[in-house]
């Protein structure tokens, strides 16, 4: 692990090529994805890292959706926008990422955790499209860090009082049931914002909408898999007040995700939409964790993997929308079978996966997780049936409003896109089918 991360490293120091970076990150990619799972279980590297079967995914996953991120973002090459800070930005991005995904240390995994936040300001504040940017970093920098503080008090109590901080070791001393909630909802709650879960979510589309493609994409990508990856790591510490208050997360997270999937059937922006389904799908992965058992933990990381490879594909396809169109409204974008059809095939791909249509992995993991919810109660299916309807509807209602109608203007040229933007939707689109075939791994 530690060859890797110094391979990042030495990364940010040659960045002047953007084709060696391109190079160096699939190269490292494919290295890392020789690791066999079944040749560790939580081995230790030294040096408070280690890494079990999670951190190895979504370590994979970052790396991965980092070199499909430098790929798609040609324009600020092709612009001459400050192509070396930009690369160095990414970078440490993807090694503050790994560092967090292979942490065995509490502190050190906050350290690395919060540290992700500055490279991702600095991306949507440095390449973003509109002014608003500046109130969305505002909004992602606030809502994080109103959260983080509880979370950081939690790591030092849990210090004191249990004397270590190391995964797996420490422990929560007997507490009066209050205390115990309140300490639980001060570890937990920098994780479901950073999630995010419905409430504490209103920094996630104004994020989205205002970085650069390749910030929009990281964030759906990979930084949304933070959240749910601190639970994992943290929950343990509060089996008991977790399984006596699931039912509120449980609940909560249902009625929110139909709720937002009722928000993206009014949406006229292509970038919110998707979003605000990022929100939803995020609430599944909460809810598959916060049961507690091995189908909704299997499914939740299927869904973390299926949907970052997903929703950082449709981002890039708004994003190569709106380099044509220089708009992003659905209402001006109508029609766009005539202007690109020979995208309008990875438009419906894309969407399929959104939409949990087979044989993409998002299939297999919402399986898993309404097994699970079922399984902890069969009352809850009517709200899991609508979740699954509605992410149906407002994903069709995306493709055929966008791709079907009259274009906006009276010339019909055909635009067959750059080999390079190719490339990169089948990076996305093959994983997500692929991984499929491989997911018993996970699940069984």
């Amino acid at each position: 692990m530690l060859k890797f991360i110094f391979m990042v490293f030495t990364m940010t120091l040659f960045s002047g090529s953007w084709v060696g970076v391109q190079l160096s990150l699939f190269l490292a990619s494919f290295l890392f994805g020789l690791f066999s799972l079944s040749t560790f279980s939580n081995f230790q590297f030294g040096y408070g890292l280690g890494l079990d079967w999670i951190g190895y995914i979504l370590i994979l996953l970052s790396i991965w959706i980092m070199a499909l991120v430098v790929n798609a973002s040609e324009a600020v090459k092709s612009r001459g926008l400050h192509v070396n800070l930009f690369l160095v930005v990414n970078l440490l991005l993807l090694l503050s990422l790994m560092m967090t995904f292979s942490c065995l240390d509490y502190l050190l995994f906050y350290i690395c955790f919060e540290s992700s936040l500055i490279p991702t300001m600095i991306l949507i504040l440095g390449w973003g499209y509109q002014p608003e940017r500046l109130q969305a970093g505002v909004y992602m920098l606030f809502y994080t860090l109103f959260a983080s503080l509880p979370l950081l008090i939690s790591f030092i109590s849990l210090y004191n009082m249990g004397g270590t901080v190391i995964m797996g070791l420490g422990s929560i001393p007997s507490l009066s049931p209050s205390l115990l909630l309140i300490w639980y909802v001060c570890s937990v709650m920098a994780f479901v914002v950073k999630l995010p879960m419905y409430l504490v979510h209103l920094w996630l589309p104004k994020a989205h909408v205002e970085a650069p493609v390749a910030g929009s994409m990281i964030l759906a990508g990979v930084l949304l898999k933070l959240g749910g990856y601190g639970l994992i790591r943290v929950s343990p510490l509060f089996c008991s007040v977790g399984v006596m208050y699931s039912w509120v997360w449980v609940g909560l997270s249902l009625v929110g995700s139909v709720i937002v999937s009722l928000i993206c059937m009014r949406q006229s922006d292509m970038k919110s939409l998707i979003a605000y389904s990022s929100v939803a799908h995020m609430g599944l992965v909460l809810i598959g964790l916060m049961l507690f058992s091995w189908w909704g933990l299997c499914g939740a990381v299927v869904v973390m993997v299926g949907h970052g490879l997903c929703s950082s594909g449709l981002f890039c396809l708004a994003n190569m929308s709106y380099e044509r169109l220089g708009s992003r409204s659905l209402f001006i974008s109508k029609g766009l079978l005539n202007l690109m059809p020979t995208l309008a095939m990875w438009w419906f791909a894309l969407s399929a996966g959104n939409m949990a249509a087979p044989p993409t992995l998002n299939l297999l993991g919402e399986i898993s997780l309404i097994v699970g919810v079922l399984t902890w109660s069969g009352m809850s299916g009517f709200m899991v049936a609508m979740l699954s309807f509605f992410s149906a509807a407002y994903t069709l209602y995306l493709f055929s409003l966008s791709q079907h109608g009259k274009y906006f203007s009276s010339v019909f040229s055909c635009s067959a896109g750059e080999v390079r933007e190719y490339l990169v939707l089948m990076l996305h689109w093959l994983p997500l089918n692929i991984l499929i075939l491989v997911g018993y791994i996970m699940v069984v």
